[in-house]
Order: C-alpha cells, then structure tokens, then sequence
C-alpha cells in the first residue's frame, strides 16, 4: 500500500461536457477511503463526474484504511479485491488510494485531475464495441448486450453495479477528522450476470429492489478494458 499526498485544484468547467446520446458512456472509477487525508480532492471530482452523462462514474470504498481510526462506512473487501485484480494485470506491487480507472485500462493517480479529463475525452472518441440496452421494469431488470462489430476473442464478463447516488458523511476520527464529505455514485455490490464469448447478442434478468441506481459494465475478464456499459436509474 502507498498513500499519495499530491493535491490539485479541479475546475468544473473542465469538468463538464454535453451529452452525446449516441456514444457510449466512459466508465471511471476510483477507489477512495475514509480514512485516506488525500482523497477528499478526487471525492469532489468524482461527484462532478457523476453529473455528466458521457460518463459512469463509481465510487469503490477499500478498506485497507480502516485501522487508523476510522472505518469507512461504505468499505467492502471486494473493492480492494477489485483494485488488486486491476493492479495484478497491469504488474503492479502496490495498490494506493485515491486511484481513478478509466475504462477498465488507464490507471491514474487520484490527484492528477486533468489526466482523467483528458483520458474520457479520449475514450469518448472511440464508440465501445459492444450495445448495451437496460430495461428496468417494476424490481426486474433486463439486460441485453450485442456486438455491433466482429467480436474480439476475448471471455467476456457482465457485471451488475448497484450505485447509491449521494450520501453525506460526518467523519468523526482518524486522518479526515471534523470534516462532512459528500460521496457520490458509491457502489453497494458487483455482481456477475454473466460470462460471454461475444459470438452472439445475450440477454440476462436480474431482480434488482435494493438500489436506486444501476449500472451494467462489460469487461474483457473482471479486470480488463471495459467494452460496452449503461446506466439506468428506478
């Protein structure tokens, strides 16, 4: 673990940008902590994020911060795991908070806002392989993804996000002491609906009750590019 004390200043007008209702959506996630005095900054980016709907952004709490006096409300040792799956394929030996991964394949640290910027941008220039369709009818949800070009061998994994939209938290102890933080796009559960070889269109049903927000990401492995995704409130 290594904790990274840069700092930068985000403006939201950087931040912003039109919808584009044609184009996939950029999935950006950070992993942040509670407990970390460095990611407050990334935190408040991620909830500018949140507002644009060229992007779905999650925020994934680790709980690797937790001994030094205040464990994070929203910690899953599933998210460290996450963040360790990513690590293991890109070599690394360490894994640090805040981290922003965008599109399943860049790796940034949290404070280098603007890398994160220009990375959506980027990706936003290029339309995900794989449609992902999402019908939210009464508690079920319906998933349907396709590849719109020749499939790529690859195993394919479907994954279920169910997201808290805001939630506002008063830290009371450890390094973030005294400070009231409001956490956007926190994620509860990744589920796997499924795993695909992209050689024809698959659709899937989940009984989703529990969240007022979800997203399905389609990802080469659980810890690779991410190729098609959506996101649909109740």
């Amino acid at each position: 673990m290594r904790h990274v004390l840069q700092t930068a200043a985000l403006m939201t007008s950087c931040l912003a940008a039109p919808a584009v209702a044609d184009m996939s959506p950029v999935v950006v996630e950070l992993f942040t902590s509670q407990g970390c005095s460095s990611c407050p900054p990334a935190d408040a980016m991620l909830t500018e994020l949140a507002a644009r709907d060229d992007v779905i952004a999650l925020a994934l709490h680790v709980d690797y911060w937790d001994y030094i006096g205040w464990k994070d409300v929203f910690a899953q040792p599933a998210h460290t795991l996450r963040q360790q799956d990513y690590a293991r394929a890109t070599g690394d030996t360490t894994i640090y908070t805040p981290q922003f991964v965008v599109a399943g394949k860049d790796f940034v640290v949290g404070a280098r806002g603007m890398a994160v910027v220009d990375l959506i941008a980027e990706h936003r220039g290029h339309e995900n392989p794989v449609a992902v369709a999402l019908d939210w009818s009464g508690d079920t949800l319906t998933v349907d993804a396709e590849f719109e070009a020749v499939p790529v061998d690859g195993d394919y994994v479907v994954q279920l996000v169910r997201i808290l939209p805001e939630q506002t938290v008063d830290i009371v102890r450890g390094e973030n002491a005294g400070k009231t933080i409001v956490y956007s796009n926190v994620v509860q559960s990744i589920d796997v609906l499924g795993e695909w070889d992209g050689t024809s269109p698959v659709s899937y049903e989940a009984d989703v009750t529990d969240a007022e927000q979800v997203a399905v990401i389609v990802q080469l492995g659980t810890n690779g590019p991410v190729v098609g995704a959506a996101k649909i409130n109740n």
